[in-house]
C-alpha cells in the first residue's frame, strides 16, 4: 500500500490511499481518520485499507481524484518518537578524517542513535524556513521506517515484524550549531530543525526485492537547484533497521507510530556523490585541504527521490526551497 496525508487545515490531516503510480488517490479517513489512528489499530484496519488500495489500482473505487504532492503533509505529520541513527559508516569515517576526530569506540558493534523532535514534520513541498544562513543549512537524505508497538527487549530477529511503513527523509541539519551540542553529550536541539518527508509512506511489500535484510536496496537521487549532487545506495547500511529497532527497544517499549531513521545515506565509492553537503565538504577538506562547497542559502532548492529499479515512482519526490523564517513569536 501507499499512504499519504492530505492537508485539510487540521493538525494531523486526513488519511489517503495513493495508487502505485502516484497518479490517483482516494480518501481513507472513514477507515481510519489519520495515519496514526491506522497504526494504533493496524490489525483491524490494514485489511480494509488493502481492499480499497486494490480497488484504487483496478480503477473500481468511487471518489478517486488526481494525486497532488503539493497538497499533502508529511505522511505522519507528527510522531510519538523520532529516533535517527547514523548507520552508514563511510559517512562517519569521512567526518573523522576531515576533522581529525578520534574514532568512536564500538561504532561497528553498537548503532549510533539520537532522539530528535517528532512534533513538527514537514511535507514534501513545504519550505525549509530557518532564521539564518550563518547556521550552516544542510540537507541529509535518509530512509526511515515506522513501527507498530514494539515490546521492550525485542530482538533483531523479531524486529522486522513490527515494521509497518517505509519512508524517505530529508533530515535538515544546521552544521554551525551542531559542534557545541555534540560536545555537551545531551544531543541535538537547535542543530536539528523540522525533518521533511517524501509524499507517501509505503508498506515494505511495495519495494519487493529492494526491501531485504532490513535495508532499502535502492539509490537515493539528490539534487541541489536541479543539479545532481549524489545517488548513494541505501543497501550500504552497516546496521539494518531490524538492528536499530532492537537497539532502541533494549530498555523500553516503542509506541506505534515511532519513526526510526537510517542516517545520511553514504557509500565508500565517492563517484556516487553525497546525500548531504557536509560530506562533500569533508571530501574537499581531505583532498584539497579546505571545503569549497557552501552550505545552503535562502532561495535554493533541494530535491530527493528514490525510484524502483524499473524507474517507477516509489515514495514520490521531495522538492523544497530554503527560505528565511518570519518573525518568531514573542
Amino acid at each position: 500500500m501507499k499512504l499519504a496525508t492530505l492537508a485539510d487545515g487540521s493538525r494531523d490531516g486526513r488519511l489517503l490511499l495513493v495508487s502505485r503510480d502516484l497518479v490517483r488517490a482516494v480518501a481513507a479517513n472513514d477507515i481510519a481518520p489519520t495515519l496514526q489512528a491506522a497504526l494504533d489499530d493496524w490489525a483491524h484496519v490494514e485489511p480494509l485499507l488493502q481492499a480499497r488500495y486494490a480497488a484504487l489500482g483496478h480503477g473500481s473505487v468511487e471518489g478517486a481524484f488526481a494525486f497532488d504532492p503539493g497538497q499533502v503533509m508529511a505522511p505522519l505529520p507528527r510522531a510519538w518518537q523520532w529516533l535517527d541513527g547514523s548507520c552508514f559508516l563511510s559517512h562517519g569515517e569521512l567526518m573523522q578524517r576531515a576533522f581529525h576526530l578520534d574514532p568512536i569506540e564500538g561504532v561497528e558493534d553498537t548503532p549510533l542513535m539520537y532522539q530528535g523532535a517528532g512534533d513538527d514534520f514537514l511535507g514534501p513541498r513545504q519550505a525549509i524556513a530557518l532564521p539564518s544562513e550563518a547556521h550552516g543549512i544542510d540537507f541529509e537524505g535518509e530512509f526511515a521506517v515506522v513501527v507498530d508497538e514494539v515490546p521492550l527487549g525485542c530482538s533483531a530477529t523479531e524486529a522486522l515484524k513490527h515494521v509497518r511503513l517505509v519512508l524517505q527523509v530529508n533530515d535538515v541539519s544546521l552544521r554551525a550549531l551542531a559542534p557545541r551540542e555534540m560536545k555537551t553529550g545531551f544531543g541535538f536541539i537547535q542543530a536539528k530543525s523540522s525533518t521533511a518527508f517524501a509524499p507517501v509512506a509505503v508498506t515494505p511489500d511495495e519495494l519487493g526485492q529492494d526491501w531485504r535484510d532490513g535495508r532499502v536496496h535502492l539509490p537515493l537521487n539528490v539534487t541541489r537547484n536541479g543539479q545532481w549532487f549524489g545517488h548513494p545506495h541505501g543497501g550500504a547500511m552497516h546496521f539494518g533497521f531490524h538492528q536499530l529497532i532492537a537497539h532502541a527497544a533494549l530498555t523500553r517499549r516503542l509506541s506505534a507510530g515511532s519513526v526510526i531513521g537510517s542516517g545520511t545515506v553514504s557509500n565508500a565509492d565517492r563517484s556516487v556523490g553525497s546525500a548531504c553537503i557536509a560530506e562533500r565538504r569533508a571530501v574537499e577538506m581531505i583532498e584539497q585541504g579546505a571545503p569549497a562547497t557552501p552550505f545552503l542559502q535562502f532561495g535554493e532548492r533541494v530535491g530527493m527521490e528514490a525510484r524502483c529499479a524499473d524507474g517507477s515512482p516509489l515514495f514520490g519526490a521531495i522538492d523544497q526551497q530554503v527560505v528565511r523564517a518570519g518573525v518568531p513569536c514573542a
